[in-house]
């Protein structure tokens, strides 16, 4: 007889399964569309971005959705992730093979990532409330306003920093100038491609719903519903929250480190980093579902795709997106529409139909 502890892994093995096929068939069919001309050079640049938000979407979650903490400034550990693997690979450019600085790239932006993630939550952490979404809002624009003004420079003699401008690192002749303030990393290797995108989503992917269905990922759900409950039975609160939180910024890191690695310059502008790019990644949260980690990535794919799709409209495009967005919110969110789509879901349907065969 199968115990029910064999059915819920089936089960959320099952999931899983899904969530890695829809991501390969998506992938399978956007290069059909490359290889055979049909598709357009704007949607073609927008492959690598899919990645990177849906990445960073899975991320996001796994803070707000699993952990029950809310961050307002996730893109500012992208920030980390990205600098600090650009800065690597322009560094070791062309003193080790592409594919290899490439991936100690995206392990140093998301250990750096990890490393600020742990540090913000040591304190933090602890605390009830809302603190780590007003604390995380001022990180994000601490560390965006940070690199615009820091200059980095190498020459004979080793690394130079100054806070002020390029011409204080005192540089020898044969100097550098890597991180350049405001104008930021220049001439960064472009290694980021579709293919590397999907492989690093898969891989996001099976980091999060592994540990969801892990012991640790029990924990922090536990955590999440009932904190008294679950520190009455033993769990260390602070270490489980800090572990996710850490897994979750070291993942905004390597999301950093793809889309640095997608650009010729990178810059720490206010579009690329600012609050507001952390709040378009909630929405994308909120609106594929709260904990759902499989509607991240698809909010993320919808609504980064939509606007491009709508180009064409010009004045009405975002007036259309906004209905798309109160619709989908409302659709996601509403009690009337989650008992529709209860009613007439499709498992629900195909259960009936078996019972009624049964019967028979």
């Amino acid at each position: 007889m199968i115990s029910m502890k064999n059915l819920k892994l089936d089960k959320n093995l099952k999931s899983s399964l899904i969530t890695y096929g829809m991501v390969i068939v998506f992938y399978i069919v956007m290069q059909a569309l490359v290889m055979t001309g049909n598709i357009s050079s704007l949607m073609k640049g927008l492959l690598v971005p899919l990645c990177i938000y849906s990445i960073m979407a899975v991320s996001l979650n796994l803070t707000v959705g699993i952990l029950g903490e809310l961050s307002l400034g996730h893109a500012g550990f992208m920030c980390i992730g990205a600098f600090a693997g650009a800065f690597f690979s322009k560094c070791m450019n062309g003193a080790m093979p592409d594919l290899l600085r490439f991936v100690c790239a995206i392990l140093i932006g998301a250990a750096m990532a990890a490393l600020f993630g742990f540090l913000i939550g040591i304190p933090v952490l602890r605390l009830k409330g809302d603190y780590l979404a007003i604390v995380t809002l001022g990180f994000g624009e601490i560390i965006k306003n940070l690199v615009n003004v820091f200059y980095v420079g190498r020459d004979s003699e080793g690394f130079h920093f100054s806070m002020k401008d390029a011409m204080s690192l005192n540089m020898l002749e044969d100097g550098e100038v890597i991180i350049k303030g405001a104008q930021g990393i220049t001439k960064t290797p472009q290694d980021s491609n579709f293919t590397i995108g999907v492989i690093l989503l898969l891989l996001a992917l099976f980091i999060v719903l592994n540990f969801i269905n892990s012991r640790s990922g029990r924990a922090v759900m536990a955590i999440r519903d009932n904190r008294i409950a679950a520190e009455s039975v033993g769990i260390n609160i602070t270490k489980y929250k800090l572990m996710a939180f850490s897994i979750s910024a070291a993942l905004a890191g390597v999301a950093g480190v793809l889309y640095a690695h997608n650009l010729t310059t990178l810059t720490a502008l206010p579009k690329n980093f600012g609050y507001n790019q952390s709040i378009m990644i909630l929405i994308f949260v909120v609106l594929g579902g709260i904990g759902n980690i499989r509607g991240s990535v698809i909010g993320a794919v919808v609504l980064t795709l939509l606007p491009e799709m709508m180009r064409s409209l010009q004045d009405y495009r975002m007036l259309i997106y906004a209905v798309v967005l109160i619709g989908v919110m409302l659709f996601t969110w509403a009690p009337k529409a989650k008992e529709f789509r209860e009613r007439y879901s499709l498992k629900r349907i195909l259960g009936a139909k078996l019972s009624k065969k049964g019967d028979k």
